[in-house]
């Protein structure tokens, strides 16, 4: 199994730190917002690789993070009048259950700054005893860069190329522009704890590198997130841990792409932000990841229009195909080896989900002829469809639930005709003319829809 290593640029064949066993690390949202499209392809993306390490016989532990406290989320607080501590509970309790309808596996460990404090506190205090970070006057402690003999090993850059353009904003006291701040000193009305330099809250990179040393010691085998995050937080993450430890941190820096919405940047700024309760009220989550996946998780995904209107059309291609077959055949028994074995080769090539979704238009071309050829080992392909393709959270559902899910999302709009002969027939019903009655209902059959009748009247639905 091969994974790419953004450390080294490079695919590499995946050995964990201790045999069978795998320590696991994803950078999850900031609650300042919304989750959007980029939020849950990201803990797609992780999720579906914890779970095919796990269907390699690894046994994943699988951290991810809640960034509870943070200058966005003291600006919404602001902005609201909620206290931050409380807007960040409401928000990670909303965002639970955005996610959950997305259908993404929980990790096994979830983390929060606010729970972690006296970790960051620790951690921050033992890098000033060992001469890599330095508290300033105004109670704000700053990570020495220069201390740090790696910095700039994950983005490629050196500290010179960094300190271009780079300034020291109005009250901070760095010895070096690109150092970055540990701890920040508390302002009038911010949330904020106690510590050995005075109230204040932890820096944002500080969090992860303490939550990580917590929940597994001084190294990990992967860490991931959002290629944004490459520079400059995991690249602190990475002067902090392993100034500490003196060990290398992670074996592997994984980094998904980022989200473009017709070619352009998702962003707050442009309008285009793709939020992803908004989506999963028009398509299935099934269609969601489908449009997602068909890119390799490395590259940036532009979502054009109809993207997840086409990726709700092929889905339910498939499971038009599997209704047929489960109808005429059953569940199948005995599953068919060569489609997951095909499905751990082309993921084993660093979780290529884009190859294992093109592969679907072949099977399913192939269970076509089958079920035309009334050869009952069709059942058994669709059986090992639904058992491998579960990974990637697809057709996981049963069909009947599947198509009445997309109805109920998208309502088709009934034509004005069906609803007049509709309305005649309902009144031909009250007068007892039961003639005209079945005349109508062969009309409305004639144009596609059928009436079903009530105690208290009638609906119209589509044939």
């Amino acid at each position: 199994m091969r994974i790419y290593n953004t450390l080294t640029r490079a695919k590499e064949e995946f050995i964990p730190l201790e045999e069978g066993k795998v320590k696991m690390y994803a950078c999850g949202i900031t609650v300042s917002g919304e989750a959007h499209i980029g939020h849950g392809y990201q803990a797609l993306i992780y999720d579906i690789m914890r779970k095919f390490l796990e269907k390699q016989g690894y046994k994943v532990t699988y951290a991810r993070n809640y960034t509870d406290v943070d200058d966005k989320i003291i600006n919404k607080s602001r902005e609201t009048g909620i206290p931050a501590d409380k807007y960040a509970a409401d928000m990670i309790k909303k965002i639970d259950g955005i996610m959950a309808e997305f259908d993404v596996g929980e990790p096994t460990l979830w983390l929060k700054a606010t729970e972690n404090i006296e970790n960051i506190i620790d951690f921050i205090q033992k890098l000033i005893d060992s001469g890599h970070a330095y508290p300033a006057d105004n109670g704000d402690v700053y990570f020495d860069v220069t201390s740090f003999k790696r910095y700039g090993c994950l983005s490629n850059r050196s500290v010179e190329d960094m300190l271009d353009g780079v300034r020291v904003e109005n009250g901070e006291e760095k010895r070096t522009p690109a150092d970055f701040a540990l701890w920040k000193s508390a302002k009038a009305g911010e949330i904020s704890w106690n510590s050995p330099w005075g109230k204040g809250r932890p820096g944002w990179h500080i969090e992860c590198s303490a939550m990580n040393r917590k929940a597994f010691g001084e190294q990990i085998d992967i860490h991931g997130g959002g290629r944004d995050l490459i520079f400059p937080h995991h690249e602190n993450e990475i002067a902090q841990t392993e100034s500490l430890t003196g060990k290398r941190f992670a074996k592997f820096w994984t980094h998904n792409g980022l989200i473009k919405v017709n070619g352009q940047k998702m962003s707050k700024s442009l309008g285009n932000s793709l939020l992803l309760e908004d989506l999963l009220k028009k398509y299935s989550n099934e269609a969601v990841k489908f449009a997602l996946l068909q890119t390799n998780y490395r590259n940036d995904i532009n979502l054009t229009d109809g993207v997840f209107g086409e990726a709700e059309k092929h889905i339910s291609e498939f499971y038009a195909v599997m209704e047929k077959v489960e109808n005429k055949f059953g569940k199948g028994v005995s599953g068919n080896a060569e489609i997951d074995k095909r499905f751990d080769g082309v993921m084993s090539d660093d979780f290529n989900t884009a190859l294992a979704l093109s592969d679907l238009f072949g099977i399913f071309k192939e269970i076509n002829k089958k079920l035309s050829a009334n050869d009952r080992t069709a059942a058994d392909d669709v059986r090992q469809v639904r058992e491998t393709y579960s990974l990637l959270g697809l057709f996981k559902k049963q069909t009947k639930d599947y198509f009445d899910e997309v109805r109920a999302k998208n309502p088709e709009e009934i034509p004005d005709e069906v609803k007049a002969l509709a309305e005649k027939r309902w009144q031909a019903k009250q007068a007892k003319n039961w003639s005209e009655a079945d005349a109508l209902r062969a009309k409305i059959s004639a144009l596609g829809y059928a009436v079903k009748d009530g105690k208290d009247g009638y609906t119209i639905v589509k044939e």
